[in-house]
């Protein structure tokens, strides 16, 4: 830069807080400047033959600091001018949304988000059920390997989880059925207590929240870890459809064993609830089962078996669709994998709540 700078001249002129510059005002010469120019308070520039946007800057400096700045031809002027628009202001600070602005604008960021996904699960629904029509239209296109092997995964292997806590379940109502009931003298009462809610409510309604975390994260796993090694991209490719390969059986697999799941749980709450009687009130298993045929309705059973074929395409349908929307990364995978959890559980507990409010109004 001092080599640079032999050819540049600066002439500098100060006289109390007045400062006079003639010549060169450019990059090279600003260090040229004495420290006192700092304190001019009159800064006379009608002698400068050159004069850059460095220059510039440090005038536009000085003059908002106060000095006056004169002898400037237009064009200088024009050059300060520009260089000053330029120069990044000061950070304004901006007033803070009010609590009601944030709130409103967070529920409606989430309502929409609601509805985007409700959205694309109708698409996904849309897309189990066009693929369904396919199979039946052309058999020989259904992946009956896979369906089976999905009925194993989904069903067979959940039998002993959801027969022992069915059976935990049936001995917790039967228990705390009995102490309640005790009070009044109305143990017998308490068959009655666990038939309906086992066979209407929670055997069902358990079971496909096992399901659902069980089987929602399994579909997703496996659905996201293909579709981050690009295998569905190689299926398309190749001619496949990924709704008869992927979606088709895994979800069909859930509709045929969830019913035969609840079932099992329904069973399984049954022999759980009459031990805890026969032990706690000592109710025979005879007078147990007599009770369970004369007092219990079917209408019961009925209503809990309605509501599994539901549970399970809500179930699959969510599971699905949270892996194809597994990205590249494992992050990915297990976001939507907890994604898929969760949301396949409180389906369920909302539509089984929509559910007891039908069948209420319906009289079954």
């Amino acid at each position: 830069m001092n080599d640079l700078s032999k050819d540049h001249h600066l002439t500098i002129s100060a006289e109390g807080e007045a400062l006079r510059l003639a010549g060169e005002f450019t990059v090279w010469t600003l260090p040229q400047l004495p420290e006192s120019a700092a304190s001019a308070r009159h800064i006379d520039l009608s002698g400068l033959t050159r004069f850059d946007t460095a220059a510039a800057w440090y005038l536009a400096q000085r003059r908002a600091s106060g000095a006056v700045l004169a002898g400037m031809t237009p064009g200088q002027d024009k050059l300060l001018e520009s260089v000053i628009a330029a120069s990044p202001g000061p950070d304004t600070a901006t007033a803070a949304d009010p609590f009601w602005h944030r709130l409103l604008e967070g529920i409606g960021q989430r309502v929409t988000r609601a509805l985007i996904f409700l959205r694309e699960i109708a698409e996904y629904l849309g897309r189990f059920l066009a693929a369904l029509a396919r199979a039946i239209r052309h058999p020989a296109d259904f992946r009956l390997t896979s369906f089976v092997h999905h009925c194993q995964e989904t069903g067979l292997r959940a039998v002993p989880i959801v027969a022992l806590m069915s059976f935990l379940i049936g001995v917790v109502l039967a228990f705390q059925g009995a102490v309640q009931l005790q009070q009044f003298g109305a143990e017998v009462f308490v068959v009655d207590l666990i038939a309906i809610s086992i066979l209407r409510e929670l055997g069902i309604l358990l079971t496909a929240i096992i399901v659902a975390g069980r089987t929602a994260s399994a579909l997703t796993a496996s659905i996201g870890s293909m579709k981050m090694r690009e295998e569905i991209d190689a299926m398309r490719t190749l001619g496949m459809d990924p709704d008869m390969v992927l979606i088709l059986p895994r979800v069909l697999a859930l509709v045929v064993t969830l019913p035969i799941l609840g079932l099992i749980a329904d069973v399984a709450g049954l022999v759980g609830g009459g031990l805890m009687t026969w032990y706690e009130l000592g109710i025979s298993p005879a007078m147990f089962r007599y009770r369970l045929i004369t007092e219990t309705d079917v209408d019961h059973v009925i209503v809990g078996m309605l509501k599994a074929p539901v549970f399970a395409v809500v179930i699959g349908i969510i599971g699905c669709h949270a892996g194809m929307k597994v990205g590249k990364d494992a992050e990915s995978l297990g976001a939507q994998t907890s994604t898929a959890v969760v949301n396949a559980i409180f389906a369920v507990i909302v539509l089984d709540a929509l559910f007891s409010i039908f069948f209420a109004e319906v009289g079954l």
